[in-house]
């Protein structure tokens, strides 16, 4: 997880047609791991009923509407001008991280451009976002899980946490397994975490838990220490 630095100067480009207005707190708060959301873009064509919801928060927000109208039947421009957007910001040097909220695998080439200038892009989005996308991102986090979870939890409840599949523990064993394990087999779960960053936009919160840490503790394939460096963690089965 990237240091939080509040002078960093983060773009959050909002796809209004692929995105739920009652995840914009969730991806605020979660763009706070980067730096401050100074800039604050979201593109539709904002003569559609459907975009109604997203009109209500524009000045709650502080979001700058850009206007794309659907010049062919089936089609829109938003793709289109939100990586423009994107581009030129990048270029224009005072952009130290992205979010993009969507859940349509058109970002993939997008987000895939940001990282390899060495900016980290999150991606938010739903469920049914497609792997290229997920992929792409430095980080994807699924906003609906998330949302979910907090109003269960507000409510006295517990939501049920997202299954996680032998692919994730192979992910994790295999970060552990390459990471510097000591005579025990104990290995710094800050490293094991930087490795699984490298292969996947693997996420937490997208499971439910708040950290990496906590997700770890809850799985009986790992036992973890708590030592005055940190936290470690070792497989045991």
């Amino acid at each position: 997880m990237a240091n939080s630095d509040p002078s960093r100067n983060i773009a959050l480009l909002i796809d209004a047609d692929n995105a739920s207005p009652g995840n914009i707190d969730a991806a605020l708060t979660i763009l706070g791991d980067l730096g401050t959301v100074n800039v604050r873009r979201i593109y539709g064509n904002w003569s559609k009923p459907g975009l109604r919801g997203w009109s209500k928060l524009m000045h709650r927000y502080a979001l700058e509407p850009q206007q794309q109208f659907d010049l062919t039947k089936g089609k829109n421009a938003t793709d289109m001008k939100m990586t423009i957007d994107a581009m030129d910001l990048l270029y224009g040097g005072r952009i130290e991280g992205f979010g993009i909220m969507s859940s349509d695998s058109d970002f993939m080439p997008l987000a895939m451009r940001i990282r390899q200038n060495g900016t980290p892009v999150y991606g938010f989005g739903t469920g049914r976002t497609p792997e290229a996308f997920r992929e792409a991102c430095t980080r994807f986090i699924d906003v609906d899980a998330m949302v979910e979870e907090e109003e269960k939890e507000e409510q006295g409840g517990q939501a049920p946490k997202a299954a996680i599949d032998d692919e994730l523990i192979k992910l994790l064993g295999d970060a552990w397994k390459a990471s510097k394990r000591d005579d025990q087999g104990f290995a710094s779960l800050s490293e094991v975490g930087q490795r699984v960053a490298n292969r996947s936009s693997f996420d937490a919160r997208s499971y439910g838990f708040s950290r990496l840490a906590e997700l770890v503790k809850s799985l009986p394939n790992f036992a973890t220490e708590k030592r005055e460096s940190g936290l470690f963690v070792r497989r045991v089965r």
